[in-house]
C-alpha cells in the first residue's frame, strides 16, 4: 500500500486561456475546472486510478466545502479534525502550455492538530510499503516537521515501517536530507540546485548537469534521488546506478501535477517489483500523461502515451 501525507492540501481552480496571458489587461477564459489537489493527494489520486491500494491522510476540518471535491476522487481518506479550512491554488494555462500559478499559504495547524496528523500517519502505515510526504508545509509548522514524522513512524514501526519518499522543497527538504534520510527524494532540477546549495553548470546538458549533483546526496545522505526534468524526462540515481530517461512527443495542456504524477508512477511500478529502468520509464509515462489533461486531473493507464520512452545508463 501507499500512504500519503499532505500537510497543505488545497483546492485547485484551473482557468484556461484562448491566449497568452497578458498581465494588466482583462481577459476571457476559455474554461475552468476546479481539483482536489496538493502534492500527497495528487500522488493518491494517480495510485488509485491504477488500482494500487492507497491511502490519502490529511487535515481537514468537518464543514470544509473542500471535502465535496475530495470525496469525489474515491481515494481512500484519513482525516484529521481541524479548524482552518484548505487554501485555494489558481492556474492559469494558455494553448501553448505555459503556466502560470498563484499558491495560497493555507491554514494554521494549532501544536495538538500537529501532534493528531502525525499520530494519524503512523496508525495509517501498518503494513504500507511506501509512505508518501509530499508539498509544502502550512503556517506555523516548523521546517522539521517532516522529519517528526519519519521519526515516529521508524519508532513505531522499527523494521516494518515503511520506506520513506519525500516531494517537497526549500527549507523542509533540507532538514528531511540533512537529518532523516529518506529512501527517496524527487526533486525537479532547482529544487535539487538549492538543496545541494550549488548552480547547476549551465556548459553542460541538464541531465549531465544534475547527476554529479544527485550523486552528493545519494548514498550518503537518501537511498535514492528522481529528479524530474520536465520536458528533458527525468534522472533516477540509486546506489547502484543511474539512468536518464525522455518522454515521448505529446501536445502540452497543462504541466500542473505532472511532478506529482511521475512520482506516482515510480511508486506504482515499485510496488510491483520493476527493475529501475522501467520505474524510470512508468515515473516519465505518468508525468506525461499528466501533462496532456487539464487542470491537475490524475492521468488513468488509459492516458498513459504509447511513444517509445527510451532510458539509458549513466556512466558514473
Amino acid at each position: 500500500m501507499i500512504v500519503t501525507l499532505t500537510a497543505n492540501p488545497s483546492l485547485d481552480r484551473t482557468v484556461a486561456l484562448p491566449a497568452p496571458l497578458q498581465v494588466g489587461s482583462v481577459q476571457v477564459a476559455r474554461g475552468a475546472r476546479e481539483d482536489a489537489g496538493g502534492k500527497g493527494i495528487n500522488v493518491a489520486r494517480v495510485a488509485a486510478a491504477s488500482d494500487a491500494p492507497t491511502l490519502a491522510v490529511l487535515p481537514l476540518a468537518a464543514d470544509d466545502p473542500f471535502a465535496v471535491s475530495l470525496h469525489g476522487t474515491g481515494v481512500p481518506l484519513v482525516t484529521v479534525p481541524v479548524a482552518g479550512h484548505v487554501r485555494a491554488n489558481i492556474t492559469i494555462t494558455d494553448p501553448l502550455g505555459e503556466t502560470t500559478k498563484l499558491n495560497l499559504p493555507g491554514a494554521s495547524l494549532t501544536d495538538t492538530e500537529r501532534a493528531a496528523v502525525i499520530a494519524a500517519v503512523v496508525d495509517a502505515c501498518a503494513h504500507a510499503h511506501w509512505l508518501v510526504l509530499a508539498g509544502s508545509l502550512p503556517p506555523g509548522v516548523p521546517d522539521d516537521f517532516y522529519v517528526e514524522v519519519i521519526d515516529a513512524v521508524r519508532a513505531r514501526w522499527e523494521d516494518a515501517a515503511p520506506r520513506i519518499a519525500v516531494d517537497t522543497s526549500g527549507a523542509a527538504l533540507t532538514a528531511v536530507v540533512e537529518r532523516a534520510r529518506p529512501d527517496l527524494i524527487k526533486p525537479n532540477e532547482h529544487e535539487l540546485a538549492d538543496l545541494a546549495g550549488i548552480g547547476l553548470d549551465a556548459q553542460v546538458d541538464l541531465v549531465s548537469a544534475v547527476l554529479p549533483v544527485a550523486r552528493r546526496l545519494v548514498p550518503e545522505k537518501v537511498g535514492a534521488a528522481l529528479v524530474t526534468l520536465g520536458g528533458d524526462g527525468a534522472v533516477l540515481v540509486t546506489a547502484d546506478g543511474a539512468w536518464a530517461g525522455r518522454p515521448p512527443r505529446i501536445r502540452v495542456q497543462s504541466t500542473v501535477g505532472a511532478g506529482d504524477s511521475s512520482l506516482a508512477g515510480y511508486l506504482i511500478a515499485d510496488t510491483r517489483g520493476a527493475a529501475p529502468a522501467e520505474r524510470l520509464r512508468t515515473a516519465i509515462r505518468y508525468g506525461a500523461a499528466a501533462t496532456t489533461l487539464p487542470g491537475t486531473q490524475a492521468p488513468t493507464p488509459r492516458d498513459l502515451p504509447t511513444g517509445e520512452v527510451p532510458v539509458r545508463s549513466l556512466d558514473v
